[in-house]
C-alpha cells in the first residue's frame, strides 16, 4: 500500500510539474489562438498525450546534468529521504563537466574537418590559376576552416602580411592543428617557389589519414567504454529488482545504519571503478 502511494505521488508530482512549467505561457497562447480566429480553447487537466509531449519537450530543452537532480527528487519521494536530492545535486557539476568535454570534442572534430576541406578547396583554387592570396580568400569563405582567426588570416592575405604567421596563430585553436602544416606549405611555396597545390594535396591526405585512425580507434574503444557504463548501472538494476520483489531496498539503504554504510562504501567503489575504467580508455586514445 505504501509503495502504491509513493508511486502515485511521483506520477502526480511529475504531471503537476509538467503542467505548471509549461502553463505559464498558456494565457499568451490562448490569446494568440483566439485572436487568430481559432475559437474556444479547451481547459482542464492535461491528457496523457499532453504529458508525453511535455516530457519530450523537457528532454530536448533540459541539459543532461539536470536529469541527475530530477532523478534525485524522484528517489527522494520513493525513499522518503533527502539524501537522493543531495546526491543528485552533487551529480549536476560532474555531468556538466562531462557534457562540456563532449561538446569540446565535437567542436574539435568539426574544426578539423573544416581544415581538411580548406586544404582541398585551396588546392583546387590554386590549380585553377588563381594567386595564393586570392585562392585563400575564396577557399576560406567556402570552407570556414580558419575558425575564429579567419579575419586576421584573410587580412594578412589581402594586404600582403605575414600569412604563415597568421596561420600558425590560427592553429592554436583546438582541432585546427593542421593549419601549421598549411603555414609550412605556404612558406615553402613563397620562399622556394615549390608547388603549393602538391604540398596541399599531401597535407590533406595526411590529415584525412590521421582523422580516420582516430575514428577507427574510437570505434574499437567504444565497446570497452559501453561495458564500463553498463557495469556502473547494475546497482540501479539491483534496486529495481529488489523493489519488484518487495524487499524495499531504498528503505534499507536510506533509513538504516548498515544500509547507509553500504551506500557510502558502494558509491565510493562505484565512482572509483568507473573513473579508473574511463581513465584506461582515455589513456589508450592519447597513446594512439
Amino acid at each position: 500500500m505504501t509503495g502504491e502511494i509513493q508511486w502515485g505521488a511521483v506520477v502526480a508530482c511529475a504531471g503537476a510539474a509538467a503542467w505548471l512549467f509549461r502553463g505559464w505561457d498558456s494565457g499568451a497562447r490562448r490569446a494568440r489562438f483566439l485572436l487568430a480566429g481559432g475559437g474556444a480553447v479547451a481547459t482542464g487537466p492535461p491528457s496523457w498525450q499532453r504529458l508525453a509531449h511535455e516530457l519530450r519537450w523537457a528532454r530536448g530543452h533540459w541539459r543532461v546534468e539536470w536529469w541527475s537532480l530530477a532523478a534525485g527528487l524522484a528517489l527522494a519521494v520513493l525513499g522518503a529521504s533527502v539524501l537522493p536530492v543531495v546526491a543528485g545535486a552533487a551529480g549536476v557539476p560532474l555531468l556538466r563537466r562531462v557534457r562540456l568535454a563532449r561538446e569540446a570534442r565535437h567542436t574539435r572534430e568539426r574544426r578539423g574537418d573544416a581544415v581538411i576541406a580548406l586544404c582541398a578547396a585551396l588546392a583546387g583554387e590554386v590549380r585553377a590559376g588563381r594567386q595564393p592570396g586570392e585562392a585563400l580568400l575564396r577557399a576560406a569563405r567556402d570552407s570556414r576552416g580558419l575558425g575564429d582567426a579567419q579575419a586576421a588570416v584573410l587580412a594578412a592575405a589581402r594586404f600582403g602580411g605575414d600569412v604563415p604567421g597568421a596561420l600558425a596563430s590560427a592553429a592554436r585553436q583546438p582541432g585546427a592543428e593542421g593549419l601549421r602544416g598549411l603555414a609550412a606549405c605556404w612558406r615553402v611555396a613563397v620562399d622556394q617557389g615549390a608547388g603549393l597545390a602538391a604540398g596541399l594535396d599531401r597535407l590533406e591526405g595526411a590529415l584525412r589519414t590521421e582523422r580516420d585512425q582516430r575514428a577507427d580507434l574510437r570505434a574499437q574503444l567504444a565497446g570497452a567504454r559501453s561495458t564500463a557504463v553498463m557495469l556502473a548501472g547494475l546497482p540501479a538494476l539491483g534496486l529495481v529488482l529488489g523493489t519488484a520483489m518487495g524487499a524495499d531496498p531504498l528503505h534499507v539503504l536510506l533509513h538504516t545504519g548498515a544500509g547507509l554504510g553500504c551506500l557510502l562504501v558502494g558509491g565510493l567503489l562505484e565512482g572509483a571503478g568507473l573513473w579508473w575504467a574511463l581513465r584506461i580508455v582515455r589513456g589508450a586514445e592519447v597513446a594512439a
